[in-house]
């Protein structure tokens, strides 16, 4: 199965390279490029550590797969902001105000993972990091998912877009990891058929992304939308964030026509009565 997978993920850096969306998602390109490299030269050292001098080759083969995972979580946080990126590319303000509270939810995220870290277990200290940064960009991906379902229709995005393929592969095997590591948690004696699932799910989701990079993505149109929407009003709003210099209009307050009313009376009444002290006067 570890064969069959590394043959699908040659498959879809092949279509993915072939109609150059490495341009437009670079963080996904460099993934495949992981994945792609790294998968024949884990097989190989796994195979070697069943000889009978295989001892020497484990320290390498346990440093080198948890460095691949350790670069892979990393990876995923830049995918996640390309897939943000061009969900939103029709929302410029909302693409920009979006962006930047990703930003800030990845690092802090991240801070929180690493916060609670057993520093003192320095032998298995780059297992720890890489399995929390994973989580964390695990979490991330199912609500960037849920944030694309939900959103897909205000947005104008098609569910055969490109975007919304990729966040759905990746929150399939997010949850694909969850699902695992609990059930292993409770059930650790059916190791052996939670694995083949949970390598099923992986063919599954390599079959989603061949299928989104071979068929032909229709082409995004124009959002058009009534001045009233609340969604356009969102997008001037975030446009104007951060913004400076911008002219403000200020308006006369609403007592000024009652003010500019009374002094014209009293100019009335004062008028009137010196012209009749005049009248008398003559």
């Amino acid at each position: 199965m570890s064969v069959a997978e590394f043959a699908l993920w040659v498959a879809l850096g092949i279509l993915f390279w072939r109609k150059a969306l490495h341009r437009r998602f670079p963080a996904m390109s460099a993934y495949l490029v992981l994945r792609i490299v790294s998968t024949p030269a884990l097989l190989a050292a796994a195979y070697l550590q069943t000889k009978p001098w295989g001892h020497e080759i484990y320290p390498l083969y346990f440093y080198a797969d948890w460095a691949v995972y350790l670069a892979g979580a990393a990876l995923l946080f830049f995918i996640c902001f390309e897939i943000l990126r061009s969900a939103l590319s029709a929302f410029p303000g909302l693409m920009k105000f979006g962006l930047m509270i990703f930003k800030w939810v990845a690092v802090i995220s991240a801070i929180v993972s690493l916060a609670s870290l057993p520093f003192a277990r320095t032998g298995l200290l780059i297992s720890d990091i890489s399995f929390r940064l994973m989580r964390s960009v695990s979490i991330l991906e199912l609500c960037l998912l849920a944030f694309l379902c939900l959103g897909m229709s205000a947005l104008r995005l098609s569910p055969r877009n490109l975007a919304f393929g990729f966040a759905l592969g990746f929150g399939v095997l997010s949850a694909n990891e969850f699902v695992l590591s609990c059930f292993l948690s409770a059930h650790s004696s059916l190791l052996a058929p939670v694995q083949t699932a949970y390598q099923s799910l992986v063919f599954v989701t390599l079959a989603i992304w061949i299928a989104y990079c071979a068929l032909p993505e229709p082409a995004r149109k124009p959002v058009v939308m009534p001045v009233t929407s609340r969604i356009y009003r969102w997008n001037e709003i975030a446009s104007a964030l951060g913004h400076t210099g911008t002219q403000v209009a200020m308006q006369q307050p609403a007592n000024s026509f009652f003010l500019t009313d009374v002094e014209k009376v009293v100019e009335k009444v004062l008028k009137r009565n010196l012209d009749g002290q005049e009248s008398e006067m003559s």
